[in-house]
């Protein structure tokens, strides 16, 4: 998904104009149409300015803080007080850049490791400098061997340049849903499997190796590094003053050109949309934030700023930067069915609600999307969902229960007519979201 690529720039540090708002991330893909390699992204950029010192570090860690940073891979958790308590640990601390991008509704992360892979590289040794780390570790799903093939031979090309102050490594593991999860990685680097694990600790605190681990998106250190080259002041000359900078959206759905955009923070939804042409056909909702995210009715969410402080607003958040059109002529609730029942397949089974709560609430949506739902099964439905928020040892059932529920509030007119009428004809239609196999080759593993 990398038909179209909308950018912004504000000001100094980067040359051009291209597209309806410049470019950052994708600028070198703006000014050549292709991926970068190494030469041509030294020479827009430079060679990466490395902290040398101990004041140096600090001075790298203090711009990410002004800079206002948030992370891009769906907390937005400020990524300059992760690099401080990091920095502050017991012991040698790790980096881990989560490449993983196991939302299938999002392809932003494999776009820019395709485009921009020097930017992310930089970004993870930048921030291996600033915490104190002595590796770094690249983190990607098997599925993509091919750019995991690349990505090692342009670390290998950087290695014999000079260009890195610490070793990165480039791994592959196994393609679940729960697998980027930041304790899956982390219990995967240890020689586990790649699903989460119970907290405290947390990675911060005792991560790969036990050490001190920093893990952020990839899109979060690419951000890094060009904070590192031009300053917050030029970083925050994007966005809003609360929500600085660009982000990388993956639109699809009922668009005229559904891609993997770059946008300004704090551009409203419709705007949004408007990036990837805007709608190709009367829309019935939006589905913010992939499948733990949360559905939204159009009217309401075209005028909302895609900011978090805005969206909290109305129970969402930016996520990992996926926005889904869902036309007017498809059926929510069979949509919402069919992801409830790929999330209940996707748990890692290690707790109560994925192993038993999960699937029971994807077979009720089921049984409302295409069987003879009554009012007894909306309700034991509806208990089911209130039940799976904060029980679970990691967040699927939180991001589970928060698509169901919004799907039962949004698609009230459907669970009406489905109760009333039985399914309507619109839920035996092709599906409009991206939904993977439920089992793929290699899908049970999970080391």
């Amino acid at each position: 998904m990398t038909e179209g690529h909308t950018t912004l720039l504000n000001s100094g540090g980067l040359d051009g104009m291209m597209g309806p708002y410049g470019s950052r991330l994708l600028h070198g893909w703006y000014a050549t149409g292709g991926a970068s390699d190494l030469d041509e992204h030294l020479g827009r950029y430079g060679p990466p300015p490395y902290p040398r010192s101990a004041d140096a570090a600090e001075r790298l860690v203090r711009a990410v803080e002004d800079a206002g940073l948030t992370g891009r891979g769906g907390a937005a958790f400020p990524t300059g007080r992760k690099l401080r308590t990091v920095a502050g640990g017991k012991g040698t601390a790790v980096v881990v850049a989560n490449g993983m991008e196991s939302e299938p509704a999002s392809r932003k992360d494999e776009t820019l490791l395709d485009l921009a892979p020097h930017l992310v590289l930089d970004g993870a040794v930048l921030a291996a400098a600033a915490v104190g780390a002595d590796v770094a570790h690249l983190c990607l799903p098997r599925t993509r061997q091919d750019q995991a093939d690349a990505l090692r031979e342009a670390v290998g090309e950087r290695r014999r340049r000079g260009l890195e102050s610490v070793p990165v490594e480039v791994h592959e593991l196994p393609h679940h849903y729960v697998s980027s999860e930041e304790t899956s990685l982390v219990r995967w680097l240890n020689g586990g499997d790649a699903r989460p694990m119970a907290t405290p600790p947390r990675p911060f605190e005792k991560g790969a190796g036990g050490r001190p681990t920093l893990i952020d998106n990839v899109e979060t250190l690419a951000n890094v590094a060009l904070i590192a080259r031009y300053g917050p002041g030029w970083f925050r000359s994007a966005g809003l003053p609360d929500a600085p900078g660009t982000t990388l959206v993956t639109l699809s759905g009922a668009l005229r050109t559904p891609g993997v955009y770059e946008v300004p923070m704090g551009l409203r939804l419709g705007e949004v949309l408007d990036a990837a042409g805007g709608p190709a056909e009367p829309l019935g909702a939006l589905l913010l934030g992939g499948f733990f995210g949360s559905w939204l009715p159009v009217g309401q969410a075209l005028r909302v700023p895609f900011a978090k402080q805005d969206l909290a607003a109305l129970g969402a958040g930016p996520g990992a930067g996926v926005l889904v059109a869902l036309p007017d002529r498809a059926c929510g609730l069979a949509e919402a069915a069919r992801v409830l029942g790929y999330l209940a397949a996707q748990s890692a089974r290690q707790c109560g609600p994925c192993r038993l709560g999960l699937p029971a609430v994807a077979a009720d949506f089921a049984d409302l999307a295409w069987g003879r739902p009554d009012i007894p099964l909306l309700r034991r439905l509806e208990g089911r969902v209130g039940l799976l928020t904060g029980r679970g040892a990691c967040r699927h059932p939180d991001g589970a229960s928060r698509f169901a529920a919004t799907a039962l509030s949004v698609f009230a007119d459907d669970v009406r007519h489905h109760l009333d009428l039985g399914p309507c004809a619109a839920a035996g239609h092709e599906p409009v979201l991206p939904l993977p196999p439920t089992l793929v080759p290699g899908e049970r593993e999970w080391r």
